[in-house]
């Protein structure tokens, strides 16, 4: 039998309880007195009563299992630092899904134009196309204390160079009752919050860091950086995905599931991996937009308006399958589980997997599924994933002594190109006290060259406490 009393429905269950036994006027007859006359019941409780308190435990049943659907799809109130076209669709999956969302542009510049604003509850008409199409209401954040205190999960849908000012902004607002998902999570960004909110609040709480995000889209061409049109281009079929610290696995696996749905061909099914390390070398956006960037420069720097996945010719291909090559080996050695940059594409892009990564592109831009790259220069495929997705990369090569030439070179270009210093551009890994690639010496000692070893960073990666810092 179902417990009788469940969550916020205990009065009206017990009130309903006591009503259907005195509307039956033969409440005795259920628990008769122990000196009764029972006789005429033929030594028990009557079949009529039997089938009264049958009805009764009927009804009790029905109502808890109905309380307790209503609170397993009651929508979840989740925050999404970001206004870029990622947040949107994201945005866009969860009301899908049927949760209450709210977007916060920490500069301002993306915010949508807002709709309604009642009560100080600032709205805005978000519409959607492609692979979700609808339009719905969203909650407006005016300030990132509101964005976490009036929402119980808080998404990072931003570019990785956004990530460290985003996070020191949270921490003093953050509580013990909140789960902070990173889409997608870039250089070890999850131990620096762990590790901030341990420091600065003294509390851990679950950090879910996904290997890429759960939509790829883009802002119609028509539209400008405020607007509130985007086009879902594609929904992954699996993301990658870990909890920080490990002990808290269950509880960020099961956030996502509910946020994302198991079913369905909307749903985003996540697999859990072993770690941060595990989840950055799931990354593959960096070395993809390298090879794309070296390959089509002159057009982002001419604003033209070019086929990404129709460019990707075999000379191409090939620089970003021998560039998958050597992140493999760095995982290898790291001993880390990660898929090839065949698999990523098969399974975001849902296409056939071949052994050329040319021809896959070739068969996603046949099923209408290509975007257009970059238009201009000022491109997070270089200023994003250069500093905080390469460098990261060829420092990890150079802990396990596998150097990623291709990737190291591909920097210094991009670098010259540039005019900047991308090494020194990441952050997160300045804040950590990480390694520097120009002060690693292969000739030495790998674990004493470092300021951080091996060991010290795959535990890290599983609990978010960095011992060496």
């Amino acid at each position: 039998m179902a417990p009788l009393l469940v969550g916020g429905a205990a009065t009206l269950s017990s009130f309903l309880f006591f009503m259907m036994l005195i509307e039956s006027s033969f409440a005795f007859h259920i628990f008769p007195p122990f000196n009764s006359d029972t006789s005429r019941l033929g030594g028990g409780i009557s079949t009529k009563v039997r089938r009264r308190n049958s009805r009764i435990i009927s009804s009790i049943t029905t109502l808890n299992a109905a309380v307790q659907e209503e609170e397993e799809a009651k929508p979840i109130r989740v925050g999404i630092a970001g206004c870029g076209s990622v947040a949107f669709g994201t945005a866009s999956l969860l009301s899908q899904n049927g949760h209450d969302t709210m977007l916060f542009s920490p500069s301002g510049r993306s915010t949508p134009p807002i709709t309604s604003n009642d009560n100080y509850d600032a709205r805005a008409s978000i519409t959607s196309t492609g692979a979700i199409t609808r339009t719905f209401q969203s909650r407006i954040a005016s300030s990132v204390d509101q964005l976490v205190n009036q929402n119980d999960v808080i998404l990072l849908a931003l570019p990785a160079n956004g990530h460290m000012s985003i996070m020191d902004a949270l921490v003093p607002h953050i509580t013990s009752r909140h789960v902070i998902i990173i889409s997608s999570h870039s250089s070890l960004g999850g131990i620096y919050l762990c590790q901030q909110l341990l420091a600065k609040r003294n509390i851990t709480i679950p950090i879910v860091a996904w290997g890429t995000t759960v939509v790829t889209a883009r802002r119609s061409k028509s539209t400008n950086e405020s607007s509130s049109d985007v086009n879902v281009c594609t929904i992954r079929s699996v993301v990658d995905m870990c909890t920080i610290p490990s002990h808290l696995s269950s509880t960020g696996w099961n956030v996502c599931n509910s946020l994302f749905g198991t079913e369905g061909n909307n749903c985003c099914r996540f697999q859990q991996r072993d770690g941060l390390l595990a989840i950055s070398l799931s990354n593959l956006n960096a070395q993809n937009h390298l090879g794309i960037v070296l390959g089509n420069m002159s057009r982002m720097e001419r604003h033209e308006q070019w086929s990404q996945g129709l460019n990707i010719t075999p000379n191409i291909g090939r620089l970003l399958e021998s560039l998958d090559q050597e992140r493999m080996t760095i995982a290898k050695a790291l001993r880390v589980d990660v898929r090839t940059i065949q698999e990523h594409f098969h399974l975001s892009f849902h296409v056939p997997m071949t052994s050329s990564i040319s021809e896959m592109n070739s068969e996603m831009v046949k099923m209408g599924n290509d975007v257009n790259g970059p238009s201009t220069a000022d491109t997070r495929y270089v200023t994003e994933d250069v500093p905080y997705g390469l460098v990261l990369i060829v420092n990890l090569g150079k802990l396990v002594n596998k150097p990623a030439v291709l990737h190291e070179a591909g920097i210094r270009i991009v670098g010259a190109m540039y005019g900047r210093d991308f090494w020194k551009e990441n952050d997160l890994l300045n804040a950590l006290k990480l390694i520097d690639v120009d002060d690693l010496d292969l000739d030495h000692d790998v674990a004493t060259a470092t300021n951080t070893c091996v060991e010290d960073l795959v535990e890290a990666g599983r609990t978010g406490i960095l011992r060496k810092i």
